[in-house]
């Protein structure tokens, strides 16, 4: 299975319903079922990860003046 890194979060969320669906369906073998459950966990963790960033990024606007949002330098966790 591809590596999840370089996926946005709306691609990550995509492939997770998608997998979803699939497994709802209940229709696979269970080695199937379990790698698409593993691939699933690894990305939900993703999109989890980048809505944190997306929030504290929204968390360093610290006021407004004539121009607009003021923001604080974003320091990234990596």
């Amino acid at each position: 299975m591809e590596e999840t890194t370089d996926l946005t979060f709306e691609q990550a969320f995509q492939q997770l319903e998608e997998m979803v669906q699939k497994l709802e369906a209940g229709d696979l073998p269970l080695e199937q079922s379990l790698a698409l459950f593993e691939r699933g966990m690894l990305l939900a963790k993703l999109c989890e990860s980048k809505l944190d960033e997306a929030e504290q990024k929204v968390n360093q606007i610290t006021g407004v003046d004539s121009k607009g949002p003021i923001l604080a330098p974003f320091v990234s966790k990596e």
